[in-house]
């Protein structure tokens, strides 16, 4: 059973950093259950506000519904009520909402939607799966704004008041003007979550937006670091927060960008760098080069 009911658990997350584990395999693409709870333990360590258990830096996509549950469940273990675990639904209504129930059955605290599978959709349409999934389950539900899944503020502004447990907003887009009309309808309402890939390059100004969170995916391989960069940015420390972007961040970002995929793979290579290796990311991604593991070991032994 979970520990936190919605609004406890968007509070919660609001309240400091966030982590998405990456889900370790083993050589042969197989789930490393044994790793991925050693790994856990930790970002424990580390204080995370909160862990999002194969979301997309775990990559959910390339997950069966089983594996998916097990990682729940796995994480739900591990964290033992001391933090929200917040798990993942995605694909077609029916889908997400079996994964919802899937979750609140392994005594997840929350749920973050990801976009629909493949297909484009209206806003009506896209209401409707919202509302559809809130009503599959009694834990809190995030939207995540993101790619083909993009509400306004009038429709979460109804989404709202017609879902209780809809309780945060997660921004995967980067639309500054909606960003400011979402939060100027709906203020407190949400807990706001920063959801772009490499989510420290926004986490200043986003501050400004009510969004006091974002999701960490450096976290995994430099917990003290990205919690001295939220520390920073919780402080309104400019100068310590552009330094670090302009010594760290920005050229990982540049690394990040020399293929599509590498958002996931960047972060594995991470986990190789510091000797706790995650295994290989699944097809359709693909790992780093060689020469990239060597550029990425040299950025992470600079803020060592």
């Amino acid at each position: 059973m979970s520990t936190y009911n919605p609004q406890e658990m968007a509070a919660a997350i609001g309240s400091g950093l966030l982590s998405f584990p990456v889900s370790h395999f083993d050589d042969r693409l197989a789930l490393d259950l044994s790793r991925f709870r050693e790994h856990l333990g930790v970002l424990l360590e580390h204080r995370a506000a909160g862990l999002f258990a194969a979301g997309g830096t775990g990559e959910f996509f390339s997950l069966t519904p089983g594996e998916v549950a097990l990682l729940v469940k796995a994480t739900v273990e591990e964290v033992g009520g001391k933090i929200p675990v917040i798990a993942p639904a995605g694909y077609g209504t029916v889908m997400a909402s079996e994964l919802a129930r899937s979750a609140e059955e392994a005594g997840a605290d929350g749920i973050l939607l990801l976009p629909p599978y493949l297909t484009d959709c209206d806003a009506s349409g896209l209401a409707d799966h919202v509302a559809r999934v809130c009503a599959a389950t009694r834990l809190g539900v995030i939207f995540y704004s993101r790619a083909n899944a993009k509400l306004d503020d009038t429709t979460l502004a109804r989404l709202a008041d017609r879902c209780p447990n809809l309780v945060g907003f997660k921004d995967g887009v980067g639309d500054i003007e909606m960003m400011t009309r979402i939060y100027a309808r709906l203020g407190d309402r949400f807990t706001y979550v920063g959801g772009l890939p490499t989510a420290e390059t926004f986490a200043l100004p986003y501050l400004e937006m009510g969004v006091t969170t974002y999701s960490s995916a450096i976290f995994n391989f430099m917990p003290v670091w990205a919690q001295d960069f939220y520390a920073a940015v919780r402080r309104r420390d400019h100068a310590t927060v552009y330094q670090e972007l302009r010594d760290f961040v920005l050229p990982y970002i540049a690394l990040r960008n020399r293929r599509k995929g590498y958002a996931v793979s960047i972060v594995k290579a991470g986990m190789r760098v510091i000797g706790r290796p995650a295994g290989p990311v699944r097809s359709p991604l693909t790992d780093l080069t060689s020469e990239e593991f060597e550029t990425l070991s040299g950025l992470i032994g600079s803020r060592s």
